[in-house]
């Protein structure tokens, strides 16, 4: 048999024989290698078993393996080995020759000779220490964050793009008394209506397209019929090619929040309605005074014709005392919170008749500009009426001589309508426009400074904002921005 061959072909002319072969495989792998004969003493290393080990060929060979450091079950299997046993991919530990700690996959084999004679052990060396380490964090972080939500008051869940709950927190019992094995692995929009369902439905589309995180609102009734308010802030989940395939929501119990906010809201209501009481009544007196004279002059007229004219005046006057009355009771009273579909152009048709009793004794004309399509949109028209009375209000108190109100309605895109209400007011100045807004800031002398502070919060809930520009002595301009459906949407409703 030849001693010595070409073996890559003929592009390679080097003749090698059986030793350099094994010297070049040696040299040549990624992994250590290590021949210990049947007396346990070593015959070869490779260059890799010195880079792992830090020992050299003239520290090793010669000398057995018992001279050196190795787990206490390392004879032990030696022996199987030598017997014909194989073990391959042992995770153990090991130290480098300085005395550090290296996390080693091992795989030792028996090595035979043509006549399959046991003759040798062949011992391969993978430093996965770095690999080890890098799990380790991976299991502590993953504890770390399993720590923080199975114990956080907090609801959380993942959901995938479909919207199955991949995950819930057990959070979830403590707050709406649902447990994990009764949320995951169904679709949120079960435990949605129809209409939050939708909303949820714009918000993942968005977040989707932006990339940007959305909050979503909802109260749930639970099993001890108690009414919790929650929310939720949906977040992306990327995938290694970047894209997003799935998300992940936090929510938290905001009843208290919730309740303190609709205390606000109603001690600003009172102060609005307070404040427009005087308006309403002498908006009222009119009309009384003309149902006072007519029915006096009923009371002596016995022309039929007469009478029936002076009947049609006073069921006008009577209507129009119901109307104020009617808008006025719709402001002071509080209201169930529920969005419902309406048409922005009515509600702020109701909310200048609220308001221009109080326009007409400041000696205010209110003007508006409206597009000729209804802009429909879902939302709670009682907490609309009293943001847009706010900033009317504002806008009469700003001109003590009177002036002129301009409110106008404009589309912006498919899906978006402002809502601007200027004056011709004394304006606010610039180091002073930063603050409104601020609970109990106010430029008023008799303000309570709630008004702003409410109406952006309830605009904020209606997935609107609200933008203040203004320069002394330029009056001053509010500009509303909200969610309004689609053109086709509103020929649907």
């Amino acid at each position: 048999m030849r001693n010595s061959f070409p073996i890559f072909g003929t592009d390679d002319e080097t003749i090698y024989n059986p030793d350099e072969l094994l010297s070049l495989f040696l040299d040549c792998t990624a992994d250590g290698f290590a021949i210990v004969d049947m007396e346990n003493r070593f015959l070869r290393i490779n260059h890799m078993y010195t880079k792992i080990f830090g020992y050299t060929e003239e520290d090793l060979i010669g000398r057995t393996f018992h001279e050196f450091s190795n787990p206490d079950f390392v004879p032990g299997i030696i022996t199987e080995v030598k017997n014909g046993k194989t073990y391959t991919n042992m995770i153990t530990k090991r130290f480098h020759k300085d005395g550090s700690m290296l996390d080693i996959a091992v795989s030792y084999s028996p090595f035979r000779n043509k006549h399959g004679k046991i003759i040798a052990i062949i011992a391969i060396y993978r430093d996965i220490t770095k690999i080890v380490s890098m799990e380790r964090e991976l299991d502590r972080t993953r504890e770390l964050y399993e720590l923080i939500t199975e114990n956080t008051t907090d609801m959380i869940k993942v959901i995938d793009k479909n919207k199955v709950i991949l995950y819930a927190s057990p959070s979830h019992e403590k707050v709406i008394s649902l447990k994990t094995e009764q949320i995951i692995g169904k679709s949120l929009s079960e435990f949605l209506t129809p209409e939050e369902d939708a909303i949820l439905d714009r918000k993942l589309k968005e977040i989707i397209e932006t990339g940007e995180p959305q909050i979503l609102r909802k109260k749930f009734t639970t099993c001890d019929l108690n009414s919790v308010y929650t929310e939720y802030n949906f977040s992306p989940i990327y995938n290694e090619r970047k894209e997003i395939e799935s998300f992940v929501s936090v929510g938290r119990n905001i009843t208290d929040r919730v309740k303190s906010e609709a205390t606000i809201r109603n001690l600003d209501r009172l102060s609005v309605t307070g404040q427009l009481a005087a308006g309403v009544a002498h908006e009222i007196r009119n009309p009384l005074t003309s149902l006072k004279g007519f029915s006096k002059l009923l009371q002596t007229c016995l022309d039929k014709e007469k009478q029936s004219d002076y009947l049609a005046i006073i069921m006008n006057e009577l209507d129009r005392i119901d109307m104020i009355v009617n808008e006025f009771m719709s402001l002071a009273k509080p209201q169930a919170v529920q969005y419902v579909n309406e048409d922005l152009k009515s509600i702020l048709d109701s909310t200048i008749n609220i308001i221009n009793p109080q326009a007409l004794m400041h000696n205010v004309q209110i003007n508006t500009a409206y597009p000729e399509e209804d802009v429909r949109l879902s939302c709670n028209q009682h907490q609309l009426k009293q943001v847009f009375v706010n900033f009317l209000k504002n806008a009469i108190e700003s001109m003590a001589d009177g002036g002129d109100i301009f409110i106008e309605l404009q589309k912006n895109g498919p899906r978006k309508v402002l809502v601007s209400i200027s004056d011709e007011g004394t304006g606010i100045e610039s180091d002073r426009l930063r603050y409104l807004g601020t609970p109990f800031y106010t430029t008023k002398e008799k303000g309570i400074g709630l008004g702003l502070t409410v109406s952006n919060k309830i605009i904020q809930e209606h997935s609107g904002t609200m933008k203040i520009s203004s320069e002394k002595g330029q009056g001053t301009t509010v500009i509303v921005e909200l969610d309004c459906f689609e053109t086709d949407e509103n020929f649907s409703k």
